[in-house]
């Protein structure tokens, strides 16, 4: 399959391509439900136009537990359904759809009562792994087993000796949220879709009661594209309320957000080869390899501020610092906290106050004539969402198409990057021979990039100064910040820093050391001059110097208020 960059001035030409012509549809929103509807509409054959206000992945889709999973917790809640669904979609990426992003994981359970607990949670583990298999999908994932205190001790020497007296193995999958959804809508871009960024719809158009596109406002150049679309899709989860309004009709449903936070702490804190699964009194806390590090989470509360940047207070870090620190021999302090992320989860509001009972279900309506509503659901099952969406909207195309659209057929697409991937991981070692690169950096750079690393080594080759890590990121080389400007649709330093890497999160500076590099590399794409550049600094130092104010702060109402504190670099009006 033909590769696609989403390069700056192919942001510029799907802009003018949406305004030229009349789309089959019109997706809102750059998440990872967006980016699915897109790329399922684009492969059934329909021209498709994607917008999205901020960054791809900038909301939700870049801030969840990093983890595919099918959901252990909802077998407790007798959701067969939603697990059985979620575990095939799990397999399918690992095994066909995204390999190079999503991966297999392990976890314990600790268990501290005696039979009864082992018998209790062995058997749905034992379920979960049934449904697995079941789904057609599960070849590949090892089935848990049980262990004893020593045993599980051996596998984490962190745990406390008091804090278990036996513990279950299970494995599930992780994915890198940002780069995953990122990917999803480079792949319909590939299959032609018209994508573009900083691009905010203000308002939608209708003829009588019937929506029929969208004013979408260029960011980045003031300018105002009328668009004109057969089908306008809403996928722009916790703001589906707020696009919707801009319809001027009553929803089906409405959504509401709740906050999760996560802290990023050294690998070295927690000294465990498995990842960790506890109860809280509330619902489940991950502790999740990630690197070089681990990421604890999640929080689960309910969230009515502002929903551009939820914000993690102090008193959210010691909820999960005190729930962590129960099992482990040496406890987690604040100063061992690397990177605090915090993100809202869209929900289909229900009549319960506690948002850990709302349903994590999702829903399509079609509440105006060409409009097309889809929201709540999980990370894992994006692409069963976006295809409910789509479905939706065929019902109102085929009419006006005056043909037959075909069925949804992304289970059987994977993403750029996808093919290949496995017979470029067995030649590791010759890719780092040709590149002058470790083994270690070629292995870090093909489950980023998957066979699209070539494109990547492509620069280095042009350039050996970008085959240098970044100072104060080692991680990274500064190649992947070009690439990313060139050829993923980055166009501000924390679309780089906190998206297309995650250094973010990564580093105990969030990223502040590595800003001027990272802007003289942009820059030079992106024909920045140095009143932008210092301009784009400024704006990512003051981001940071926010998000520290706001975790010190007690609660949410005040963290909110010290988050708002730093402006978006590229001011996003409502309309």
């Amino acid at each position: 399959m033909r590769t696609v960059a989403l390069s700056p001035s192919a942001r510029t030409e799907a802009l003018a391509a949406m305004e030229s012509e009349v789309l089959d549809v019109l997706v809102i929103g750059g998440g990872v439900v967006g980016g699915g509807a897109a790329l399922d509409a684009a492969t059934r054959g329909l021209s498709v136009g994607l917008v999205e206000a901020r960054d791809f992945a900038s909301g939700t889709s870049s801030r969840s537990s990093k983890l595919m999973h099918g959901g252990l917790r909802y077998l407790e809640m007798l959701d067969f359904r939603l697990v059985a669904e979620a575990l095939k979609e799990r397999g399918l990426n690992l095994q066909k759809l995204a390999p190079h992003l999503v991966k297999e994981v392990s976890f314990l359970y600790p268990l501290q009562h005696r039979v009864w607990e082992r018998f209790y949670a062995g058997s749905g583990v034992a379920l979960y792994d049934a449904m697995s298999k079941a789904s057609g999908y599960g070849a590949g994932v090892p089935l848990h087993r049980h262990l004893t205190r020593r045993g599980a001790r051996k596998i984490a020497p962190s745990l406390r000796k008091d804090a278990l007296v036996g513990a279950l193995k299970y494995y599930d999958a992780q994915v890198d949220d940002a780069r995953h959804t990122m990917f999803l809508s480079r792949t319909a871009a590939a299959y032609g879709a018209h994508v573009a960024s900083r691009a905010r719809v203000t308002e939608l158009l209708k003829e009588g009661d019937r929506v029929v596109g969208a004013k979408v406002a260029d960011l980045e150049s003031d300018r105002v594209y009328e668009v004109r679309a057969r089908q306008v899709v809403n996928a722009t989860g916790v703001w589906t309320d707020d696009t919707q309004d801009l319809a001027g009709s009553r929803g089906q449903f409405h959504v509401r957000a709740s906050k999760g936070i996560h802290l990023v702490v050294p690998r070295d804190r927690i000294r465990s080869s498995s990842g960790l699964i506890l109860r809280t009194e509330k619902s489940v806390l991950f502790v999740i390899p990630w690197g070089s590090h681990w990421i604890i989470g999640t929080t689960d509360t309910d969230w009515s501020l502002s929903k551009d940047h939820p914000a993690a207070s102090e008193s959210d870090i010691d909820y999960l610092l005190d729930h962590v620190n129960g099992v482990l021999e040496t406890p987690l302090t604040r100063a061992d906290v690397q990177g605090v992320y915090a993100g809202l989860r869209p929900l289909l509001e229900g009549e319960s106050e506690a948002t850990s009972k709302l349903s994590r279900e999702h829903a399509v309506s079609h509440p105006a004539p060409g409009l097309v509503v889809v929201a709540g659901g999980k990370y894992t099952t994006y692409r069963i969402m976006a295809k409910d969406a789509i479905d939706e909207a065929v019902h109102g195309l085929e009419s006006q198409l005056d043909r037959r659209v075909p069925k949804s057929v992304t289970e059987d697409i994977p993403l750029l990057g996808a093919e290949g991937y496995e017979a470029l991981w067995n030649q590791r070692h010759l890719l780092a021979r040709r590149s002058g690169l470790s083994e270690a950096r070629i292995e870090h750079l093909l489950n980023r990039y998957g066979s699209l690393v070539d494109e990547v080594l492509a620069l280095v080759a042009k350039d050996p100064t970008l085959g240098e890590a970044l100072t104060g990121a080692g991680d990274y080389l500064r190649a992947e910040v070009v690439y990313a400007v060139e050829s993923e649709g980055a166009r501000h330093i924390d679309d780089v820093l906190a998206r297309r890497t995650r250094i973010s999160m990564e580093e105990f500076d969030r990223g502040t050391g590595v800003t001027e590099e990272v802007a003289q590399l942009m820059g030079a794409s992106l024909e920045w001059d140095d009143e932008q550049r210092l301009r784009e600094i400024d704006h990512y130092l003051k981001r940071v110097e926010a998000e520290r104010e706001s975790q010190q702060m007690p609660d949410d109402e005040t963290a909110d208020a010290a988050r708002m504190g730093a402006p978006d670099v590229v001011p996003v009006t409502t309309g």
